[in-house]
C-alpha cells in the first residue's frame, strides 16, 4: 500500500525528530569504505533512535558488508541501505484480513496515557473516510473521563456510542455493543478498554474475558485486538508490549506520538519483539493525523532521502 501525498508528509512531519538524530553523523561517511569509527557514529545513532540492540546490530553489519558499495554511492547509497534494512524489518503481515466479518469487532488495549481512548476515536474517523460505519464502545466504565473523551471523538467522527452503566461489567457492555451494532448493520465496532498496567493480573484477566464473551456474540470476536503503544517511552514500553500480547493475543500495533519524539526507531525494535504488525501511526491531534502504516513509507521518514 503507497499512501497519499499528504499522509506521506504529515508521517515525514512526524518523523522529524528521530530523523536528525540518524542524519547528524553521517554527512561525512562518504570519503571512502566505511573505518570502525564511522560505523561506531552510525551504531548510537540508530540505539539513540530505540531502533534496538538487536535492529541496530543486524543494520550496522549490513553497512559494514556493504560498505565499498557506500563508498561508491555516498551518503544517498548508504541511507538507501538503511531504508531497505528497516522496511524488511517493518513488513510483518497481517494475521487477519480486515472487515472479512461484519461487524468488524476490535478491542483497543494498552495503558493509560498512551492515547488508546483518542486512538479508539480516530479509527472511527479513518474508517468513516473510506465509507464504513462504526460503533464506539465505552467499555472503560469505571473512569468517567473516558467515556466522555469518547463521546466527543464521536461526535467529531459522526459515529454512534454505545456506553454502559458507571461501574458496569465491561464484558457485559462488550456484548450489548455487538448485538446493537449487528442489529444496526454496521461495518466495525471499536471497543476502548480500561487503561490498565501490564503487571496487574486481574485487570489483564479482565481482558481476557472480554475477548471470550466477543467470541459469543460474533465468531471469531474480536477480530483485532491493537496495542496502543506511545512513542515517546521508546524501548521502555516493550515490557508492557509483551505481557499485554501474552494476556489479551495483541494482533496488531499503535504507535502513537511520533511527533513528539526523537525515538522512532522504536517501532522496529516492538515489532521485532512481538512479531506483530504496526496497524497504524499516530503523528498529531487530529482525526487526520492517525496514519495506516506503511514499512516503506515510515523507513523513508525515518532515515530520508
Amino acid at each position: 500500500m503507497v499512501a497519499p501525498a499528504s499522509a506521506l508528509e504529515r508521517l515525514k512531519q512526524g518523523l522529524r525528530r528521530t530523523r536528525a538524530i540518524l542524519e547528524t553523523p553521517v554527512p561525512d561517511l562518504v570519503r571512502g569504505p566505511l573505518d570502525a569509527a564511522d560505523l561506531e557514529a552510525v551504531e548510537e545513532a540508530l540505539l539513540a533512535s530505540d531502533l534496538g540492540l538487536r535492529a541496530t546490530g543486524e543494520a550496522v553489519e549490513m553497512l559494514r558488508a556493504r560498505s565499498r558499495d557506500i563508498a561508491r554511492g555516498g551518503l544517498g547509497a548508504m541511507r538507501a541501505l538503511l531504508r531497505e534494512e528497516i522496511e524488511r524489518s517493518l513488513d510483518v503481515p497481517a494475521a487477519t484480513t480486515p472487515f472479512t466479518a461484519r461487524p468488524w469487532v476490535v478491542l483497543v488495549v494498552g495503558v493509560n496515557g498512551t492515547g488508546k481512548t483518542t486512538t479508539a476515536g480516530k479509527l472511527a474517523g479513518v474508517w468513516k473516510r473510506e465509507g464504513r460505519a462504526t460503533l464506539l464502545c465505552a467499555a472503560d466504565t469505571f473512569r468517567a473521563a473516558a467515556t466522555e473523551q469518547l463521546e466527543v471523538w464521536a461526535t467529531r467522527t459522526g459515529s454512534p456510542l454505545f456506553r454502559g452503566s458507571p461501574g458496569a461489567d465491561p464484558a457485559a457492555v462488550l456484548m450489548d455493543a455487538v448485538v446493537a451494532a449487528r442489529a444496526r448493520g454496521l461495518d466495525a465496532v471499536v471497543v476502548d478498554t480500561a487503561g490498565r498496567l501490564h503487571t496487574k493480573r486481574n485487570l489483564m484477566a479482565e481482558l481476557a474475558k472480554m475477548a471470550r464473551v466477543a467470541g459469543k456474540g460474533i465468531p471469531g470476536a474480536p477480530h483485532e485486538t491493537l496495542l496502543v503503544l506511545d512513542a515517546i517511552t521508546g524501548s521502555n514500553g516493550l515490557a508492557q508490549g509483551r505481557e499485554f500480547a501474552r494476556a489479551a493475543n495483541v494482533t496488531g500495533l499503535v504507535l502513537t506520538k511520533l511527533d513528539g519524539t526523537a525515538k522512532g526507531g522504536v517501532a522496529v525494535a516492538v515489532v521485532r519483539e512481538l512479531g506483530v504488525p504496526i496497524r497504524y501511526v499516530g503523528v498529531g491531534e487530529t482525526a487526520e493525523d492517525l496514519l495506516p502504516f506503511d514499512a516503506a513509507a515510515f523507513a523513508k521518514g525515518l532515515v530520508g532521502e
